[in-house]
C-alpha cells in the first residue's frame, strides 16, 4: 500500500474509533493529536493509545495487556499476532481496562 492511501485509511480510522467511542456510552475520553489517538478510562485513568506507522503501513495499538500492531488485509485491520480486527481487539482490551462492558462498532 502506498503512503497516501494508508493515510486515508488511517485518518478515517482514527474518525470511526473515536465515532464509536462516542456511540457507546462508554465513560473514555478521546483526544486525537499528531495521528495519535489516546482513549482514557475515566474511572481509573488507564490509557488505550492507537497510533499510525507509516513507514511501516500499520496501526499499532498500546494497551495494559501489550502491544498490538495491525496490517490492512482484506479490506480490515487484522492483528499480526492475535488475528483480531481493530475493532474485536479494541472492544476487549476497552473492556478490560473499564470497569463496565465496552462495544465498539466500525
Amino acid at each position: 500500500m502506498n503512503e497516501s492511501a494508508f493515510s486515508q485509511l488511517a485518518d478515517q480510522l482514527m474518525i470511526d474509533i473515536e465515532e464509536a467511542v462516542d456511540a457507546s456510552g462508554a465513560d473514555i475520553d478521546c483526544e486525537a493529536n499528531n495521528g495519535v489517538l489516546t482513549l482514557t478510562m475515566e474511572e481509573n485513568g488507564t490509557v488505550v493509545i492507537v497510533s499510525r506507522q507509516s513507514a511501516v503501513a500499520q496501526i499499532w495499538v498500546a494497551a495494559k495487556s501489550g502491544g498490538f500492531h495491525f496490517n490492512w488485509q482484506e479490506d480490515k485491520w487484522v492483528c499480526s499476532t492475535t488475528g483480531e480486527t481493530l475493532p474485536e481487539l479494541m472492544t476487549r482490551v476497552c473492556t478490560e481496562q473499564s470497569s463496565e462492558p465496552v462495544v465498539l462498532k466500525f
